[in-house]
């Protein structure tokens, strides 16, 4: 007689052998609003798959989502609790609600907690804090400084000198303008390149902390020294000086024509040093792009030692996917993201750096002694706004620079906006 075995609980241990299985297999997703082989989603990507070398169940992929339609796409997947893992959010107001509904993690806490605080770059962390009330909800991917980044052998070529005025500015611009060069390179597709001149003028107008004294109510959006920002941007685009069709262009398309030689200035942060290093990309060659502030305008009570400082678009954790497999992770790509990102692409970031390379690209060096040289920093335009407001000033700046809406009513809505 043939002895026979008890029966495995068969259903249960394939049932939780499944479980494990997508547990292990779930993949770490960054939905980013640049495309995979730029900046900071590039060097992320590239140490993903590096650590997955060694890690095969901690699976990468990547998601792209057009800026102008990050916000709600954001707000969908939280609906729904399906934020990835590590993705980008470009308003700070709806990074709060994210962070006060659970699913935009501690920063601090997780970085002390998985024992790599010290990887971070303590100015960037105050800038985050400081745009963040006082949380650490965002990786610092960049550490970046805005200004015009202009043309060299133009200026040269026409006899123009670094503009330090504003009115020095656009006797420039309409020099240029009269030889047939167009003065800017902007997009007007993305709309936030537009808003930063305002934003910019504004801070020159009323000082560096402009914003935050708008934030607090002693400054309003209709008061003349804003009206006054937003007629000098609209004059520009009445001009053509962004050249013909400024919202139908992208943002790579804008920077492309600054690196192909067809406008003297493009007025962008210090990502850009990505794009500016990449030697198949830029036609007028590193040796030929210089960087200037904004400059001050008439009456102002700004300095030009003040400048607009940033870390990039806001990258945040998903709280509800932090677990202990996701620390792994975290601490393996951002321990090696300074150098890397330094080391690759020439840019700057908030993490450390322990390996600085021996020839460091012309203008990452340029861009470090500007930095060291900042007097006071101060935020972008909408960097206090709601989500609502934003779009308010974003999507109106499009009707602004063609004369399709006067700067009183963008400033009047803009100002109703943030009621």
């Amino acid at each position: 007689m043939t002895k026979r075995t008890a029966a495995l609980p068969v259903l249960p241990i394939l049932s939780a052998l499944l479980a494990l299985s997508t547990a292990l297999a779930a993949p770490v997703t960054f939905l980013s609003v640049q495309n995979e082989d730029q900046g900071a989603t590039k060097i992320i990507g590239e140490l993903a798959r590096e650590y997955q070398k060694t890690n095969p169940a901690a699976a990468y992929t990547y998601q792209n989502s057009p800026q102008t339609d990050l916000a709600q796409k954001l707000q969908l997947l939280a609906a729904s609790s399906s934020l990835p893992a590590v993705y980008n959010v470009d308003q700070p107001a709806l990074l709060d609600q994210l962070y006060r509904s659970g699913q935009a993690a501690d920063l601090e806490a997780t970085f002390k907690k998985l024992g790599i605080y010290n990887t971070l770059n303590p100015a960037a962390v105050a800038l985050i804090k400081r745009q963040n009330g006082g949380k650490l909800v965002t990786l610092p991917l960049e550490l970046n400084i805005e200004g015009f980044w202009y043309n060299k052998a133009i200026f040269t070529a026409n006899g123009l000198k670094e503009p330090r005025t504003w009115a020095e500015l656009i006797k420039d611009a309409d020099a240029l303008n009269a030889k047939g060069i167009q003065p800017f390179a902007a997009s007007g597709d993305q709309k936030w390149p537009l808003t930063r001149l305002i934003g910019g003028y504004a801070a020159r107008k009323y000082g560096y902390d402009v914003m935050d004294r708008v934030k607090a109510g002693t400054l309003k959006l209709t008061d003349p020294g804003f009206v006054e920002a937003a007629k000098a941007v609209q004059d520009l685009g009445k001009k053509n000086y962004f050249g013909k069709g400024v919202n139908t262009v992208d943002y790579a398309t804008a920077v492309d024509q600054f690196l192909q030689g067809k406008a003297a200035m493009i007025y962008m942060g210090s990502w850009v040093l990505s794009d500016f290093n990449d030697a198949a990309r830029n036609k007028i060659g590193t040796q030929n792009i210089g960087l200037f502030n904004f400059p001050a305008v008439t009456g102002g009570k700004g300095s030009t030692n003040d400048w607009s400082l940033n870390t990039g678009i806001s990258t945040a954790v998903n709280q509800k996917l932090n677990d202990a497999d996701l620390g792994n992770w975290i601490k393996y790509v951002f321990t090696r993201y300074g150098n890397k990102a330094l080391a690759e692409s020439g840019m700057i970031t908030g993490f450390t750096v322990t390996q600085t390379p021996k020839n460091l690209p012309v203008l990452t060096s340029l861009t470090q002694a500007k930095l060291r040289a900042v007097k006071n920093g101060y935020l972008w335009f909408e960097a206090n706004f709601s989500p609502k407001a934003t779009s308010v000033a974003t999507d109106n700046a499009q009707l602004l620079v063609t004369g399709d809406i006067t700067p009183q009513d963008y400033m009047s809505k803009l100002q109703d906006a943030l009621k």
